[in-house]
């Protein structure tokens, strides 16, 4: 039977009160979450990211957990030695890699990649704030078309980089997209990727006020909404086979979600158009893959 709230309340997480996390924070909301499904069993490694800050300066600390803080190129292979570590020591042990967008889909993405083609025993977490939030948001391969960044002043003019398809052509056993936006969903992944052995990935939207523009509280809501108008589907690509694992009954207009952030209201009504072509010509094909025996 899967999780349900009262499961997971009863659970307890890694996450303490006291954080360094800007408040609505949507990195703060998944692990808080994950961390209860992964339990006590867990090691994370996290490279250069807004998660070693929310951690909380030294002395303190606002996780309850075994934490390997490591360079920004090099979590998915510290991850791997912490994992084969263990092993000799018949230890099972869950390692998890807790990294932003700009230390999986650009720095990271060459260890990314090894760990991945050898299948390591490790739970690798993208938590996709969509840019360079902890250095002043700058954009990343993660950031969107379109978006502002101190970097892309007039959007970005390259599309957001495909990080669980390029997983997925490595041949793993489990890759997911996973939001803040649909709890149970998340909470589910996270559970099914705690029972797989080897190479297991999962690309999280994490909402970030300060860089997207948008108020504290809305964080749960837009990350809801990215969904909901086909910008951020949420699917499952387990042995190859493909599965979109949440349908909006609706589809929301792509415009109320763009227009509620502050990065990306330069766009014009042109601009936001075609943006919502290609939003549904991806969703179609992902439908079309969930008809496929395998993607790979």
């Amino acid at each position: 039977m899967p999780l349900t709230v009262k499961d997971l309340m009863k659970m307890e997480g890694a996450y303490l009160p006291g954080s360094a996390a800007c408040p609505g924070c949507g990195l703060s909301l998944s692990f808080r979450i994950a961390s209860r499904v992964l339990g006590k069993n867990t090691v994370y490694v996290v490279p250069a990211c807004c998660f070693s800050v929310v951690q909380s300066p030294m002395p303190l600390t606002s996780i309850k957990a075994p934490i390997l803080n490591i360079a920004f190129a090099a979590a998915a292979a510290a991850a791997s030695g912490i994992k084969r570590a263990y092993e000799t020591l018949n230890k099972d042990i869950n390692v998890v890699v807790w990294a932003g967008d700009g230390g999986t889909a650009d720095i990271g993405l060459q260890a990314l990649s090894g760990a991945a083609e050898r299948n390591e025993d490790i739970i690798y977490v993208c938590y996709d704030n969509e840019a360079y939030m902890n250095t002043g948001i700058q954009r990343s391969g993660a950031t969107p078309k379109g978006a502002w960044t101190r970097t892309t002043l007039k959007g970005k003019e390259e599309p957001k980089k495909n990080v669980p398809m390029i997983v997925a052509a490595h041949k793993v056993p489990y890759v997911a997209t996973a939001s803040v936006g649909y709890p149970f969903d998340l909470i589910r992944k996270f559970e099914k990727a705690s029972k797989i052995k080897g190479f297991r990935y999962i690309h999280l939207l994490s909402p970030c006020p300060p860089g997207w523009g948008i108020d504290s509280s809305m964080t749960v809501d837009v990350a809801k909404l990215a969904t909901d108008t086909y910008f951020f589907p949420l699917y499952e690509i387990e042995n190859g086979k493909l599965r979109v694992t949440v349908k909006p009954p609706k589809k929301r207009p792509l415009k109320d979600y763009l227009s509620i952030q502050g990065r990306f209201r330069h766009l014009s009504d042109e601009e936001i158009e075609k943006m919502e072509k290609e939003a549904i010509d991806w969703w179609n094909r992902l439908l079309e893959m969930e008809k496929m025996e395998s993607i790979l």
